[in-house]
């Protein structure tokens, strides 16, 4: 273990928690810890520490064990590219509390209709009633005994404590009515009331203390299998690599587990199979389905030289592909890390549910207790009206649904998004979406394809089209710009460059062959090297700008000789996808290196009014901030390398999964797809989401504030407020998983 500032990040999962107190006592003994931070997620079930100097990993787990829970290091994920961990099975939290329900369920029914119904009610019935009601007590509920007693020993009380003091309140009132009054005599009669009234001691309230717990059962139950349904977005995406590789070595397939293959090894996709890992194919040609990981319904063409990503499924021909990543830096990898992370989170609204759920059960223990001795001081009633009330304000209280609020919602809305292709980075974006009203596209690769061609080449008198072809193209190949590239590939045979220099977004230059050559920029050719195009060239590179190409000048050895033209496809979907974001209520912007004419050409033809072209790369972080300076909060999309440095300062960043690893990184949101349309996709979702949270919230601090007056107030029978309470979990993880049927456009 290494010693000073350096930042270490572990994830453990934590056992016992019961409800969002847990959660926050255990997030809040971690963090008094010298340098550690902690979140705890409740619904995951796991807490993100980060911790620097003397600490080690068991000290955390200690630290969550004295707090009264178990704690163990969680293995990092096993997705595509490593070797599949050993089988085991995994508990299943909602089995147990299944097998608790059917019985507390079978034994509760017949306590109730015997309490509920005077004409049922055979003499000495009560205590068929109480020999039923036990088992319920003691052995239905002895979850929240243990858990209560365990939180007693450390000085705590969570929502355990509640249900399990209001559990046992009531059992012992009926067992002592039973024993030392006229309640246990043959021949008693009780009704039920909807609303509780005294009715001195011949009060029992067995059907209280089996129902209150059978509800709660059936809460858990009900809320721990919703859990899983939430995670299993996510749990599918670590499901969806290969197992095993057939590697081509000497001539030969061999098979090998997935864990084996390394980077460069080349192994065989059959039609149907899955691609083993990120690559690039080098022999074949087919048709790759990658709707499992980017949501996208239309297989893509590849042949050799094109990348393929692991977890795809090969839908056409035979393919062989040379292995670029494994493990953990393959695309799966990262997506299943980044969806994690989000769901490990807190929004900002959040913390306030989190701070109320801290102190909230001993403020409702208090409260049950004023509302005893109220009821006794001021009232005439029975004592059993005022005992009544009181465990009715047990029963009623919920931090439970407080702690489900946020963590069920971003379970289920990052795990869609995952299937859709849509990464959100953490819950603090769900905030940004709401407030962006500018959205900056970049246009090559986002608007555009990206994948340059040449359309021609026009040559100055004397000039020769191949020798022009050649000293561009061995230029340009040094370059990893999209136009540098198609200059390369149509130039065919290519020659080695000396002193190359990149002259940031401006042109490129180097010696070939002996020969001094510059591309790039007209303005930079006059400005810093003063040399002079012909009209020809003129007439011809503003014929291109004007049909919305990209003239590139070429010349060597001090004289301007040749524009290339080069030109860029627009996305079939991008005029769609900028309709929708209009819908939103975002205000496109188009953003470019690219001269005016060709970028306003691009911006015509899909519906942006609103262009700011040549700008160069280290200038569009300016441009942003610009906008953010007139008082607009700003989105921006890109995927290259130069747009990394807008994509942080915007107030939402969204990576083009196609682009390169330093803009995903950048980023907030990163679309996989590649596809302009899933922005407008991702920000719907992302709303949505931060839309569920908030409802959530609201219906859950509504609950209580509505609650807890009426039963002090004695206008609510424990037997309800059970009910309730147990509904209330189940409502907002209900009302989380309608996520799940989000669809895009």
């Amino acid at each position: 273990m290494t010693t000073g500032d350096t930042l270490h990040e572990v994830e453990l999962s934590i056992g016992g928690m019961t409800c969002a107190s847990c959660a926050a006592r255990i997030e809040k003994k971690l963090n008094r810890m010298d340098g550690v931070t902690a979140t705890v997620n409740y619904a995951t079930e796991t807490a993100k520490v980060s911790y620097t100097g003397e600490v080690a990993p068991e000290d955390l787990v200690a630290t969550v064990e004295a707090t009264g829970y178990s704690a163990t290091l969680s293995p990092p994920p096993t997705p595509a590219g490593t070797e599949p961990a050993p089988e085991t099975a995994e508990p299943d939290e909602a089995a147990a509390w299944r097998q608790r329900l059917i019985v507390s369920a079978t034994l509760t029914v017949p306590v109730v209709l015997l309490s509920m119904i005077p004409a049922l009610q055979f003499d000495n019935w009560q205590w068929i009633a109480l020999t039923l009601a036990s088992p319920v007590v003691v052995w239905g509920a002895l979850p929240f005994h243990r858990a209560a007693w365990t939180n007693l020993r450390h000085g705590a009380a969570t929502m355990d404590t509640l249900i399990s003091v209001g559990v046992i309140a009531a059992y012992l009132w009926s067992l002592w009515a039973l024993l030392f009054t006229h309640a246990g005599m043959p021949g008693m009669r009780m009704a039920f009331d909807l609303f509780p009234s005294g009715d001195g001691d011949t009060h029992i309230y067995l059907e209280v203390a089996a129902a209150v717990t059978t509800f709660i059962l059936a809460g858990r139950y009900f809320e721990a299998r919703a859990k899983r349904q939430s995670g299993a977005a996510l749990r599918a995406l670590l499901d969806m690599g290969a197992k095993d590789v057939a590697v081509l070595r000497n001539g030969t397939e061999t098979r090998i587990p997935i864990g084996q293959l390394a980077v460069g090894d080349v192994f065989v996709v059959r039609p149907g199979e899955k691609v083993a890992t990120d690559g690039v194919v080098t022999s074949g040609t087919s048709a790759v389905d990658a709707s499992m990981l980017t949501g996208e319904s239309v297989p893509v063409e590849v042949g050799p030289g094109d990348s393929v990503v692991g977890a795809t499924v090969n839908a056409g021909g035979r393919l062989e592909v040379r292995a670029t990543r494994v493990g953990a830096d393959t695309q799966l990898a990262q997506m299943a890390r980044l969806v994690t992370e989000a769901q490990n989170g807190k929004a900002e609204v959040q913390r306030l549910a989190d701070r109320v759920s801290a102190v909230f059960v001993p403020i409702v223990i208090g409260l049950s207790l004023l509302t005893l001795v109220g009821w006794l001081l001021f009232t005439d009633d029975p004592v059993s009206s005022a005992f009544t009330a009181a465990v009715a304000v047990l029963i009623i209280a919920c931090p439970c649904a407080l702690g489900l609020a946020t963590p069920t919602a971003l379970l289920v809305g990052t795990g869609r998004g995952a299937q859709l292709g849509i990464l959100i980075k953490g819950p603090q974006i769900l905030e940004s979406t709401r407030r962006v009203d500018t959205v900056v596209l970049d246009k090559t690769g986002t608007v555009t394809s990206g994948r340059m061609s040449v359309d021609s080449v026009h040559v100055a008198d004397g000039e020769s089209e191949t020798e022009t072809l050649h000293l561009a193209g061995s230029l340009e190949h040094a370059s990893e710009h999209p136009i540098a590239r198609a200059v390369a590939e149509r130039a065919g045979t290519l020659s080695d460059v000396e002193s190359f220099e990149n002259h940031g977004g401006r042109g490129v230059s180097g010696v070939v062959d002996g020969h001094a050559v510059l591309a790039g920029r007209l303005s930079w050719l006059r400005d810093e090297w003063s040399l002079t195009a012909p009209e020809s060239l003129r007439l011809a590179a503003d014929e291109a700008e004007t049909a919305g190409r990209t003239p590139v000048w070429v010349a060597w050895d001090g004289t301007i000789r040749a524009v290339v033209v080069v030109s860029d496809t627009i996305k079939e979907t991008s005029a769609d996808a900028i309709a929708e974001l209009r819908a939103l209520g975002l205000h496109p912007v188009l953003l470019t290196g690219d001269n005016h004419r060709a970028a306003e050409s691009v911006a015509a033809q899909v519906g942006i009014d609103d262009v700011i072209a040549e700008v160069l790369p280290g200038d569009k972080v300016a441009v942003v901030e610009r906008l953010q300076r007139e008082g607009r909060v700003v989105a921006m999309v890109g995927d290259g390398v130069n747009d990394a440095a807008a994509l942080a300062q915007a107030d939402l960043g969204l990576a083009m999964g196609t682009g390169t690893d330093v803009a995903i990184e950048a980023s907030d949101l990163t679309l996989v797809r590649g596809d302009l349309t899933s922005a407008p996709d991702a920000i719907r979702l992302a709303r949505a989401t931060l839309g569920t949270i908030k409802g959530n919230l609201f219906w859950a601090f509504a609950y209580n504030v509505a609650a807890l007056p009426l039963a002090a107030l004695g206008l609510l029978n424990p037997l309800i407020a059970g009910a309730a309470m147990a509904f209330s979990s189940v409502f907002v993880v209900s009302n989380s998983l309608r996520l799940r049927r989000f669809s895009p456009r």
